[in-house]
């Protein structure tokens, strides 16, 4: 699989639509319902409310709570499992997977700001730093002649104390001379390029593909070598539209989903 997003998002995951014998008005209000149920209980999930393994209240329950009928909770809770939130048994209930995140590819994506939506605490560790020669493919995604000098870090983005993400960053030099200090220092991309004058940026481009790790990704996200990630290509543009990172990260498939926004503002 590989899928290539210029302006992030649509879902990955989505859910049958209603049936078309209902008036439009009554299929956006019903879909709101769901979708806002489905909300809470991932934030609520997030936040532990639901701790992994924990059974949540059933159906019946969870319609009681909500003021809704089963048909609703049963659609939001098909929407969580499709996310990879929560499993459902037959005969048995729905569980809460173990640290199951579901994080936003959008416009803006922000490692913390992605967290704290979900519910959940989270940072960017630096592991590696240093300058580096742009190879052709580093090169054409920031416009600058190859084997020109780069900013790389190896970064891993945590949450809930376990690590999400590992990725490879690539900034042009010198514009970003001193990035590299002020992440480790506050565990923030975004901290850096204000720093450098840039205090708003977009996500141009996300590529995303399913493939076997390396043994030190495997390492850093503290899984097999043999059980898939997720790598997602992504390129990040100033105002005027001038590339400022270029970024490869693997994502562990057994505790993120990605959800693209299409519609960000």
């Amino acid at each position: 699989m590989d899928v290539s997003l210029g302006n992030p998002c649509v879902s990955f995951m989505t859910v049958g639509a209603s049936s078309l014998i209902h008036p439009a008005k009554d299929i956006t209000e019903r879909d709101s319902i769901w979708s806002r149920i489905a909300q809470e209980l991932a934030v609520a999930i997030g936040q532990g409310l639901y701790a992994p393994g924990i059974k949540l209240p059933s159906e019946h329950q969870l319609a009681a709570q909500f003021g809704a009928n089963r048909h609703t909770i049963r659609r939001a809770l098909a929407h969580l499992g499709q996310s990879g939130l929560v499993r459902s048994t037959q005969g048995s209930g729905t569980y809460v997977e173990n640290l199951a995140v579901d994080l936003a590819l959008g416009k803006r994506t922000r490692h913390r700001q992605n967290l704290t939506q979900a519910g959940l605490r989270g940072e960017l560790r630096v592991i590696d730093s240093q300058t580096t020669s742009a190879n052709s493919e580093q090169a054409s995604a920031l416009q600058v002649p190859h084997q020109s000098p780069l900013l790389y870090l190896q970064v891993v983005g945590e949450g809930a104390g376990q690590p999400l993400h590992v990725s490879e960053r690539f900034f042009p030099l010198p514009r970003f001379a001193q990035l590299a200090d002020i992440v480790k220092r506050t565990g923030s991309i975004t901290a850096g390029f204000v720093h450098h004058g840039v205090t708003d940026y977009q996500r141009q481009e996300s590529r995303i593909s399913a493939r076997l790790p390396s043994k030190e990704v495997a390492m850093l996200l503290g899984q097999s070598a043999s059980r898939p990630v997720m790598l997602v290509k992504s390129l990040n543009i100033d105002p005027e539209h001038k590339p400022i990172e270029f970024a490869y990260a693997w994502f562990a498939g057994d505790r993120v989903t990605l959800t693209v926004n299409h519609h960000e503002t």
